[in-house]
């Protein structure tokens, strides 16, 4: 406990509100270009931060914050918000402010984003009156934002969405929530674009054994079919993006060891492809080679040097055997 109030100390005042020798604090965070994350699990306390705290700690940022678990009373003069699950909340950390967790019997679960002031002010219409501001969770961009959240908390870096992009995204949605300035207005649509395209070229990622039809994914993602149908123009359409990831899925699969014995007609009906003809067709077009010149290829790596090569590196050799 005093470990931690020292570390503190310049940024608020730590008041345990449990005994101390029941107190738990863990976090963890990560640094990006444009942003620190942080994930905390504490038990109840108060934090304080007081102006002596902003006038010799020069922390002059922004904190987006959701709320996972238990509960966050956040005041900043004549504001004050409850946070439940769900909730997501913008900070000024240049004013005075004073927050309470309590996990009702357990801990408060938190996940936050620490944006620089001169990255997020600019989108603001008042930049020194949107602390406080609550997204509730039954909102669309709550949901949006926590989903991103999520994948930020648990990827260091999604394959298909660059980190820093996604915060950009989460901050013009966020600026706009609190009141955004003109040209932030002019940029929301775009980020909402950003995120629900991340958000559900993520599910595809992790779902290509599903049906992943357009009336699945509107549903699970509550848009609109045309909605859908713009977000993958750019993709050659839904069912054109979902495909190129399934032959991309086959190709790691079968140059990996533990599916050497699965038959092509089942590798074809995991897929959703309609046959293994109309697979194979289907590889042979985005590889140069069918699957069956690629086990050969693998026999081959194997004998030659008892190893198979990185995926990027077996695409490389693949571009290469292909007539140009």
């Amino acid at each position: 406990m005093k470990g931690l109030r020292l570390a503190l100390a310049e940024i608020c005042d730590l008041n345990p509100l449990t005994p101390e020798e029941d107190f738990h604090f863990t976090s963890r965070t990560r640094m990006t270009s444009n942003a620190l994350l942080v994930e905390s699990l504490v038990s109840d306390v108060e934090y304080d931060r007081t102006p002596a705290h902003i006038a010799r700690g020069g922390m002059d940022h922004y904190q987006v914050t959701l709320c996972l678990e238990g509960e966050m009373r956040f005041r900043s003069g004549r504001r004050e918000v409850t946070l439940t699950p769900g909730d997501i909340i913008l900070l000024d950390m240049g004013q005075p402010n004073r927050t309470v967790l309590r996990g009702g019997g357990s801990r408060t679960h938190l996940r936050a984003i620490i944006l620089q002031r001169s990255m997020l002010a600019p989108r603001l219409a008042h930049p020194n009156s949107a602390t406080a501001t609550l997204l509730p969770s039954h909102h669309p961009h709550a949901r949006l934002l926590a989903n991103h959240f999520a994948a930020l908390a648990l990827s260091p870096e999604p394959e298909a969405d660059p980190v820093e992009a996604t915060i950009e995204a989460m901050a013009n949605i966020i600026a706009a929530a609190a009141g955004g300035a003109a040209k932030t207005a002019a940029g929301v649509e775009r980020a909402e674009r950003h995120l629900y395209l991340a958000m559900i070229k993520r599910h595809i990622a992790g779902h290509l054994t599903d049906a992943l039809t357009t009336d699945e994914l509107c549903g699970r993602f509550q848009i609109s079919r045309a909605t859908l149908y713009r977000l993958f123009e750019a993709d050659g359409g839904r069912a054109h993006y979902v495909s190129e990831q399934r032959l991309n899925f086959a190709l790691r699969l079968m140059i990996s060891s533990a599916a050497q014995d699965k038959r092509l007609i089942d590798l074809a009906v995991e897929l959703h492809f309609s046959s293994d003809s109309t697979f194979i067709r289907a590889f042979r077009r985005k590889f140069g080679v069918t699957p069956g010149e690629l086990r050969e290829m693998y026999d081959t790596w194997l004998r030659e040097t008892g190893a198979v090569p990185a995926f990027d590196t077996v695409l490389h050799q693949l571009a290469r055997r292909s007539p140009s």
